[in-house]
């Protein structure tokens, strides 16, 4: 079995799995009513089969993709909010037992037997509480998620010092924009606000780092095309994300300097006027080795040979573990996107296991790696803990 199949089939087993729990701590303990059991429990079946459904019948068009992928996605945010917080429920009765019985043991003193019938009840009021509590407040969550991705994107202003930067570029400032996502649920309309926003900063130099869109050019193509009204005066640069590796790659390298976007692959260029100016480096997204493309070592490689190590260098690529590469290339400066931040808290646990910085200005050796919680959201348009930024960067000199 392939690679690709083995994980439709994990994801698969994890979803129904995650459903089953649902189904036992919101249908089944709390005992519904007879008339309403049975309508809650296809409807969690029907939520259940959305994503999947919604990823295989979207597939190819356009339309049928927008129209199921809302509520597909919008559940699947929901749905991760519901585990959580009925998980940590039963972890706290769990504890809470444990605590009981250890105290009943040290005191030698047994609790009083209960009746079956009043324990059976005791647990069914239990249940409803922790069922409608957890409805409650994952709602509010919810909505305050919803709020949160398709609401104004905030500036995150990060000063970053650099030893060898030259004096004359000292408050040189780049935007940063990254996991956009364009395609099911973000269109034309979330694209002409990141460039409103990000032309308002003026910045000297825009950096795009990666999983700008996650469908062709044939599809998303105009979705994007506001895009060739960002302005800076150094020029506007991008590197690929591992969701261009999921879209047919070559049409968007070819398709973004049509809307003035230069794609470094694997490559520097000087940024400034002679002796005052920095090296500006971008590298195709790790994934690219699976399609034929170089790893990140041989990338950096490549994109550095020959290069004055007396010089300051910017490194634009897609997923902050690129660092541990890039560090001894006499990196200064990484910018990375890829982990959302962990989009929806505590999600980002499982992404720490991954990469090694979720978000924010990190250091690693004489290297510095910024990780943006990304300016759109990836599946579920919800983000909790993690707000969307459009990133801007003043580069100042070390004194």
């Amino acid at each position: 079995m392939g690679r690709l199949p083995t994980f439709i089939v994990i994801a698969l087993f994890l979803l129904a799995a995650i459903h089953y729990y649902l189904w036992a701590r919101l249908i089944r303990d709390p005992r519904l009513p007879p008339r309403l059991r049975p309508i809650a429990t296809t409807l969690l079946f029907l939520l259940a089969a959305s994503p999947p459904v919604a990823l295989v019948l979207g597939r190819g068009h356009p339309g049928a993709r927008r129209l199921l992928s809302w509520p597909a996605f919008l559940w699947m945010g929901i749905m991760f909010l519901l585990f959580v917080a009925l998980l940590s429920t039963d972890l706290a009765r769990l504890l809470f037992g444990l605590g009981r019985r250890a105290i009943g043991a040290l005191s030698e003193a047994a609790p009083p037997p209960t009746a079956a019938p009043r324990l059976s009840l005791r647990r069914t009021f239990l249940a409803r509480g922790v069922a409608a509590g957890t409805s409650l407040a994952v709602t509010g969550l919810t909505l305050s998620a919803i709020r949160s991705a398709r609401g104004p994107i905030g500036v995150r202003k990060v000063r970053v010092r650099l030893d060898r930067l030259p004096a004359a570029q000292d408050g040189f400032t780049i935007a940063q924009i990254t996991d956009v996502h364009v395609g099911a649920t973000i269109g034309r309309t979330f694209v002409e606000d990141i460039v409103r926003h990000t032309n308002d900063l003026s910045p000297d130099l825009i950096a795009i780092t990666g999983d700008l869109v996650d469908g062709p050019v044939e599809q998303l193509g105009h979705l994007v095309e506001p895009l060739r009204n960002l302005r800076a005066r150094h020029g506007v640069f991008f590197v690929s994300g591992n969701h261009e590796y999921f879209s047919a790659p070559e049409g968007w390298f070819d398709e973004l300097p049509r809307l003035g976007i230069r794609v470094l692959r694997n490559e520097r260029l000087s940024i400034g006027n002679a002796a005052a100016s920095f090296d500006l480096a971008g590298i195709d997204d790790r994934s690219a080795i699976h399609y034929g493309g170089l790893g990140p070592r041989q990338a950096l490689a490549q994109a550095l040979s020959g290069r004055d190590p007396q010089r300051e260098l910017v490194l634009l690529a897609h997923q902050p573990s690129v660092v541990v590469e890039a560090e001894p290339f006499g990196v200064g400066l990484q910018l990375s996107g890829h982990t959302h931040g962990g989009q929806i808290w505590p999600f980002g646990l499982l992404v720490r296991l991954q990469q090694p910085f979720i978000a924010g200005l990190h250091r690693r050796g004489d290297s510095q790696v910024y990780v943006s919680c990304g300016t759109g959201y990836w599946g579920p348009p919800m983000r909790l803990g993690a707000p969307p930024e459009i990133t801007q960067l003043r580069l100042e000199r070390t004194v």
